[in-house]
């Protein structure tokens, strides 16, 4: 049921994940929950508990500080966000979920939640990235749907977490399937004066760009560490949007054009290329020759978060070695085998250029 569908009805909302990212999204979610009549003003969000260095469990930590002290220090997040270190019980009474975790957990996430989830309820997958099938890639929000059995939408835009938790202006894009009844109530729960979100009929797209752009942002990473300078840069941004236009559309040919031009598309690959972890991670990378590998790298820089860039490539590069489609997408094919040190950072240009 949507809000506002029943004058006594209240929407429920339960945020699954409470990394960076998905701190930041219990924040905008909480202070709306609070001005919207048909929301109930609480938000649980699922912690993946961890006992921090001074013998506190994280959990108990944000809901005596209000902050999440590990993943967004500094940042309160709205009295009414409560952590639920128990995933069962944080989305017990939800209505409304917000998956926001890295995307290798959503298998095992979904799993647990199988056959818990019942009644009228609606999701929201804010996780970029993929499950490889044997029968082809399966997006995060067909995990969701198929799983439990639930409809899902999808968030995605040019959203460098820390940014919009000091909220400074941004934009989201929303990508559903059929109800857009469905997708503006999702747009309510998230838009702020800072957080600009616009409803797309096109779930495939919005999160096609989404999982993509981070194997981009590697590439871009590679040409930083290496100073190759902003037109290089500039070429390889190009190629990369290029070419997951050219992917989505393959692998679902009800990918619209115009999806690469809202946020979703080409703001972000533009703010991922130029800030973010894969970034940053695929500079240090390249940096060292490709001698340090990401996992340490990851390790020592991101404190606790997960890079999505080179699981991603290593997801996309299974799928079109699968299909034969290796020699249409260099530059997605050359990321992952500078991942892999098959070859050298170097190799970013230097492959032709095919059209895709």
């Amino acid at each position: 049921m949507s809000p506002g569908a029943n004058g006594d009805f209240k929407s429920r909302v339960t945020v699954v994940g409470s990394g960076n990212w998905g701190s930041v999204a219990a924040k905008l979610i909480a202070s709306n929950a609070l001005k919207l009549p048909f929301f109930h003003d609480e938000v649980r969000m699922w912690v993946f508990e961890e006992v921090l260095p001074n013998g506190e469990k994280l959990t108990d930590v944000i809901n005596k500080t209000n902050e999440n002290v590990k993943y967004l220090p500094g940042i309160k997040l709205g009295r009414n966000v409560v952590a639920d270190p128990d995933l069962e019980n944080a989305v017990k009474e939800a209505n409304m979920l917000v998956f926001v975790t890295p995307h290798q957990f959503m298998g095992g996430i979904c799993k647990k939640l199988k056959g818990k989830v019942t009644g009228e309820v609606e999701a929201i997958s804010l996780v970029k990235g993929m499950e490889v099938k044997k029968e082809g890639p399966r997006m995060i929000s067909s995990l969701i749907s198929k799983e439990l059995g639930i409809n899902s939408c999808v968030l995605m835009g040019a959203n460098i977490a820390n940014e919009i938790a000091v909220e400074k202006f941004s934009e989201a894009t929303v990508g559903y399937r059929e109800s857009r009844e469905i997708a503006d109530t999702w747009v309510q729960l998230f838009s702020t004066p800072y957080f600009m979100v616009t409803p797309v009929h096109d779930v495939e797209g919005v999160e096609l760009c989404g999982t993509l752009k981070n194997v981009v942002a590697i590439a871009a990473g590679f040409v930083d560490g290496l100073e190759m300078g902003n037109n290089t840069k500039a070429a390889i941004m190009r190629i990369g949007l290029r070419e997951m236009r050219a992917l989505s559309k393959l692998l679902f040919p009800s990918v619209k054009d115009s999806t690469f031009f809202e946020s979703c598309g080409v703001a972000d690959v533009i703010t991922t290329c130029l800030g973010g972890r894969n970034r940053r991670v695929a500079e240090a990378f390249a940096q060292s020759g490709g001698k340090r590998s990401f996992d340490e790298l990851e390790a020592e820089m991101l404190q606790g978060q997960k890079l999505q860039g080179v699981s991603t490539a290593r997801e996309v590069y299974e799928v079109l070695n699968h299909c034969g489609w290796l020699e249409m997408f260099p530059l997605f094919s050359t990321v992952h085998q500078i991942c892999t040190g098959r070859l050298k950072p170097e190799a970013i240009v230097h492959y032709r250029d095919h059209k895709a």
